[in-house]
């Protein structure tokens, strides 16, 4: 059978060299593979790619993020130099958007030092396009070539692309999912010939009598230990919103997206975006294990409300045409709503902070909103022109 991508017939080679892969490393070639990795060389977003994320719904994501960096900034005691990092930032936009918010705050804005985690050379023409006048403007290929110091970091839609590893249940114990080809000469999902031995122990407890054929997923807590370090030690707080579940559970969640439906994650290798679902119990517990201070997770729609995102919207609107106010009212329901399109419920965001900030604004359940909403900046146009 002819492979589907230039980056199938690098896989099946190694299959038929090494033998079948764990889901993980399928997943890590698909999306970082050095020559024909999803993210490597391709701008994904917006209508003409794959998927749109927040930020690209409507400027008033990025608007309100900056201003909770503003209150974290503040919490800390306003350090004169302050980290202000983005884990994957796309196009720049909610970056942009943020800036942008955190000009009504010139001291804050002055402390600002921005450091963009991005592998995409695309993408970064694109921020740099969009962020053109920023001063002290740095990109990385990794947190860990930030520079120590106070920290605010940006996780929007990045812990779901992390390799994921699948385990599936048998009578005989817990088996890792790999990536084989089957008699038909097809990629398909397949099983290790040996169970994972003592499996069973790290389980967390929904899942320990989970039924034969149950699939687990797990993610080592590589990254955000290296989140909750830095802001243990250097001060500050990491904010991760992204899609998943509060409570660490059985099922399969590894998905393929293109052209903003779903797709086959076993076609098309590197020409598609695969993706699974973030556990926040997970990330939370790895945050607390270094014995950093954790705060949510919350819903994405109620964290936003918290900030002030509706009264936020009803300024812009005053202000906007009919068609504007349209795509305003809009973008405000895609980003809170929980039913079907909306965002609002499936994705969470949770805090990870020094332990002096007890409370961060949007994640406790009474903090006041980082800023008055009609201080903030002007609309920037409709919630589709950021397409």
């Amino acid at each position: 059978m002819l492979p589907s991508s230039p980056l199938e017939a690098e896989i099946r080679r190694l299959i038929k060299s090494t033998g079948p892969m764990p889901v993980w490393r399928y997943m890590e070639l698909c999306l970082s593979h050095r020559e024909y990795g999803y993210y490597i060389a391709r701008d994904p977003l917006g209508r003409e790619g794959d998927f749109i994320t927040a930020p690209e719904v409507s400027q008033m994501f990025g608007e309100l993020l900056g201003l909770w960096a503003a209150s974290v900034w503040k919490a800390m005691g306003a350090p004169g130099t302050v980290r202000l990092i983005e884990l994957g930032p796309g196009r720049g936009t909610l970056m942009m958007d943020a800036l942008r918010a955190i000009r009504i705050v010139p001291p804050f804005y002055a402390a600002c030092h921005v450091h963009l985690v991005e592998i995409n050379a695309a993408l970064r023409e694109r921020q740099g396009s969009a962020l053109e006048g920023v001063k002290n403007l740095h990109w990385h290929n990794s947190i860990d070539e930030v520079p120590e110091g106070p920290s605010i970091i940006f996780a929007n839609e990045y812990f779901d692309v992390l390799p994921v590893h699948q385990m599936v249940r048998k009578e005989t114990g817990w088996y890792e999912r790999v990536v084989e080809i089957d008699r038909t000469d097809r990629l398909a999902f397949g099983t290790a010939a040996e169970p994972t031995p003592q499996f069973e122990v790290l389980l967390p407890p929904l899942v320990r009598a989970a039924p034969v054929g149950a699939v687990f997923e797990w993610r080592p807590p590589t990254e955000a230990m290296k989140l909750a370090n830095r802001v243990k030690t250097s001060g500050g707080a990491a904010l991760i919103i992204d899609y998943g579940h509060l409570r660490s559970d059985a099922g399969d969640t590894f998905q393929a997206i293109a052209r903003h439906s779903f797709a086959d994650p076993l076609k098309n290798a590197g020409q598609v975006d695969v993706t699974a679902h973030v556990d926040f119990q997970a990330l939370a517990h790895a945050a607390e294990d270094l014995g950093a201070r954790v705060h949510g997770p919350v819903e994405q729609g109620t964290f936003l409300r918290r900030l002030g995102i509706e009264t936020r919207a009803l300024t812009l609107m005053a202000k906007a045409s009919p068609q504007v106010s349209e795509d305003i009212a809009n973008g405000l329901q895609r980003l809170t709503d929980a039913g079907h399109g909306g965002m609002g419920s499936l994705f969470k965001a949770i805090g990870i902070s020094h332990p002096a900030l007890t409370e961060i604004a949007g994640l406790s359940d009474h903090p006041a909103p980082p800023a008055p909403a009609a201080s903030a900046p002007p609309a920037q146009g409709s919630a589709s022109d950021a397409d």
